[in-house]
């Protein structure tokens, strides 16, 4: 398949159904954790919305009327989570974005799927100041859908290091501040050690400062995504990466609890 493909989600805890916008492994972001082979910069290409929807039709169909948990699935993961918008590159980047959400907003109540499946948008937020993704998650938001956005650093050199974007504090706080006013919303966040060495003290602090002052302004999150290196980068700066030990992640994710935000932790 072109566009749809499935996972076993340790995340969602059960199978996910990706939604990959970006076949030609284009993004506007580069992360140094990012596991695409060959990543490029760039925008997701023109989206044959016809495909997608065949595609998504037929593995819906194996999952709900055929035998795919059984045969493919172990008992403990049984369970359709969610249709996540995951792909290879940045899924906002398509011109297409809105119709797609409603294609499978469409597709959904086709199916005889559980009430609480989600539609999850896991994104970098760069460009949901765009008017075409803020409709489409306000149609999200109809259809049980939910963002993860991206937040690895607040600092410009973490942003630029990690993500290898310029993109302003001021942007991000605008664009997080959009999304969470039109579907709900939850902060992702990947930690890491870079050279045997975990996010400095001063990282920590303003990542949790960011988070009590975005609250005091008003400001509603779901909660914090906080997860670690699942499988090797294969950026060129993998090799220098390596997971955190999980006492530090246990440590991080009390702090975020204190500042009034749930935390659901991958180590």
């Amino acid at each position: 398949m072109t566009y749809v493909y499935p996972v076993i989600s340790r995340r969602a805890g059960g199978v996910s159904i990706g939604i990959n916008l970006n076949p030609n492994n284009a993004c506007n972001w580069r992360c140094i954790y990012c596991q695409v082979p060959n990543l490029s910069r760039g925008t997701a290409p023109a989206i044959d919305l016809a495909k997608l929807e065949a595609e998504l039709r037929a593995l819906l169909h194996e999952i709900v009327y055929g035998d795919f948990m059984q045969r493919q699935v172990p008992a403990e993961a049984r369970r359709l989570h969610d249709i996540a918008l995951s792909g290879n590159g940045e899924s906002t980047s398509a011109k297409e974005f809105e119709q797609v959400i409603e294609l499978l907003g469409r597709v959904k109540a086709d199916y005889d799927l559980p009430e609480a499946l989600k539609l999850v948008l896991i994104t970098n937020g760069s460009l949901i100041d765009r008017d075409s993704v803020q409709r489409g998650l306000s149609r999200m938001a109809i259809f049980n859908g939910e963002v993860w956005f991206k937040l690895d650093s607040v600092t410009r050199e973490g942003r630029q290091l990690i993500n290898n974007t310029r993109m302003s504090l001021k942007k991000m706080r605008r664009n997080l501040q959009l999304s969470a006013s039109l579907c709900p919303t939850w902060l992702q966040t990947c930690v890491f050690q870079i050279d045997g060495m975990p996010p400095s003290r001063n990282e920590s602090e303003a990542y949790l400062r960011f988070i009590e002052e975005f609250l005091s302004e008003g400001g509603v999150l779901e909660g914090v995504l906080l997860y670690g290196l699942a499988r090797p980068s294969l950026q060129p700066e993998g090799p220098r990466l390596t997971k955190i030990r999980q006492e530090w992640m246990e440590a991080f994710s009390e702090q975020i609890r204190r500042r009034g935000l749930a935390v659901k932790l991958n180590p």
